[in-house]
């Protein structure tokens, strides 16, 4: 299979999405092997999740199908340049490579604009829209002192 048959059929799911009003129009598959193993399309709206984009969706169902959080070895394909949580999730998964349909502009012509978000990102917490502040840093650091001398613990 090539690239352009994977893409169809991301691009496919999104126009699924479109037309059925079962959520935006995106849709993502994950390649493996030269095969389709997962796909997902966004269910923001019908599951009342606001991370389930369609490139999220296609992550938890490839892991489910290969029993493990590391997608390292698949590629994804969706149907629009991935968010900054999707894209995080990507990196997250290991997956090797991503290929894209629509860019983050066309998304922003027709609602989805994500500009925001990649503002957001880089400033200092204090200048953020969202308030954000540590409380009980003492007590939270004991997890990570427990993790960090677990012998057995699984990486990832």
């Amino acid at each position: 299979m090539t690239a352009e048959i994977f893409m169809r059929r991301a691009i496919a799911l999104s126009l699924e999405q479109a037309q059925s009003g079962g959520g935006g129009p995106f849709g993502a598959v994950i390649v493996k092997d030269g095969r389709i193993i997962a796909e997902g399309a966004n269910q923001v709206t019908t599951t009342c999740d606001p991370t389930a984009h369609a490139e999220i969706v296609a992550i938890r169902n490839a892991c489910a199908a290969l029993h493990d959080f590391s997608l390292a070895g698949c590629e994804i394909y969706t149907s629009c340049e991935p968010c900054p949580m999707c894209l995080a999730a990507i990196y997250w998964a290991r997956i090797d490579r991503i290929h894209y349909g629509n860019g983050r502009t066309d998304a922003a012509r027709i609602g989805f604009d994500d500009a925001f978000l990649y503002d957001e990102i880089p400033l200092a917490l204090d200048l953020r829209s969202i308030p954000t502040g540590q409380v009980l840093a003492d007590e939270a650091i004991i997890a990570f002192v427990a993790w960090e001398e677990k012998p057995d613990k699984v990486r990832y």
